[in-house]
C-alpha cells in the first residue's frame, strides 16, 4: 500500500535526510582515505547521526536471527550493497568505497548512499562513478507526474547499459518515510509506460547499484555483504526524493 504524505510530513523527512547529506557533503569527505578502517568511519558516522538527535536506523534491521550490527553500509570495491563495516577492512589508495545510511528523526526516515574514491582511482572506476551518479540523477528527472515507475527503471536501465556496464536486479529502489522501507519498489530496469502511476504526496527513495560487469550477485556467509558474482568493481548513489506540484525535489541533498 502506498502512503501518500503531507507537506509537513515531507518537511520531516527531509530533516532526516538532511543529516546525511551534512555527513557526505562536509563531514566524510576530510575522513575517507587510504588507512582508515570502514569500522572507524562507522563510529564517526554513529557518533554524527546521534549528536544530531537522530537514530542509525539500519542498527538492528533484519530481526533477531541475523540483525544488522551497525549505522551504516559500507561497500568496498566489489562489494555492492549491505557491507558489515570491520576493524580489520582499511581503505588503500585506489579503492571505492559505497556509503548507504539511513536515519530516523522524530519518527521520519532519511536514506541516501554515495561512493567516494580513495586517492587516485583507474579511469573505469572513474567513469562506473560517474555513470551511475548520472543514472541516479536520470533516473530522478523522469519521476515526474504522468510517468510510471517503468520509466524511472527503463531510463537508469538503458543510460547504464550504453555506457557499457550493468544495473544490479537483486535489489532496487523503494518509498520512504515512517517506516525506512515502504511500497512502492523502484527497480532500476524495466519498461517505458509500465508500473505504477508516480502521484504528488510520493516519497521514494531512486537508488541504482551499477556494476563494472555482470548485474549478478553473490551474498556472503555473513549473511548480508553481497557482492559482484565476477569479482568486478560496483558503485552506489541514492537520493530520496518527494513529488510536490507534479516534480521530484531531491530532500537528501543540502538546500
Amino acid at each position: 500500500m502506498i502512503v501518500y504524505k503531507t507537506i509537513d510530513e515531507i518537511k520531516k523527512i527531509k530533516e532526516a535526510n538532511q543529516i546525511i547529506a551534512r555527513l557526505y557533503e562536509e563531514i566524510l569527505p576530510k575522513h575517507i582515505k587510504a588507512g582508515i578502517s570502514t569500522l572507524e568511519i562507522n563510529k564517526i558516522i554513529d557518533d554524527y547521526i546521534r549528536s544530531q538527535g537522530a537514530f542509525p536506523a539500519s542498527i538492528g534491521v533484519g530481526g533477531p536471527e541475523n540483525p544488522f550490527p551497525a549505522g551504516s553500509c559500507i561497500s568496498v570495491n566489489e562489494e555492492v550493497v549491505h557491507g558489515i563495516p570491520r576493524a580489520d577492512k582499511i581503505l588503500m589508495d585506489g579503492d571505492i568505497v559505497s556509503i548507504d545510511v539511513v536515519t530516523e528523526l522524530n519518527g521520519f526516515y532519511g536514506d541516501s548512499a554515495i561512493t567516494f574514491p580513495v586517492g587516485e582511482i583507474d579511469e573505469e572506476s572513474k567513469k562506473l562513478l560517474e555513470v551511475t551518479k548520472k543514472s541516479r540523477e536520470i533516473g530522478i528527472e523522469m519521476a515526474v507526474v504522468g510517468n510510471r515507475l517503468g520509466d524511472v527503471g527503463n531510463a537508469i536501465q538503458k543510460y547504464v547499459e550504453s555506457n557499457g556496464f550493468s544495473v544490479v536486479k537483486d535489489f532496487c529502489g523503494h518509498g520512504i518515510g515512517k517506516s525506512m522501507h515502504e511500497d512502492p519498489a523502484i527497480p532500476n530496469f524495466g519498461r517505458k509506460g509500465r508500473g505504477l502511476k508516480i502521484e504528488n504526496g510520493m516519497v521514494l527513495a531512486i537508488e541504482p547499484m551499477v556494476n563494472c560487469g555482470s548485474y549478478k550477485v553473490n551474498i556472503l556467509g555473513d549473511g548480508w555483504t553481497a557482492v559482484t558474482k565476477d569479482g568486478k568493481r560496483s558503485a552506489h548513489f541514492e537520493h530520496s526524493i518527494a513529488i510536490i506540484e507534479g516534480k521530484p525535489v531531491i530532500l537528501s541533498q543540502l538546500d
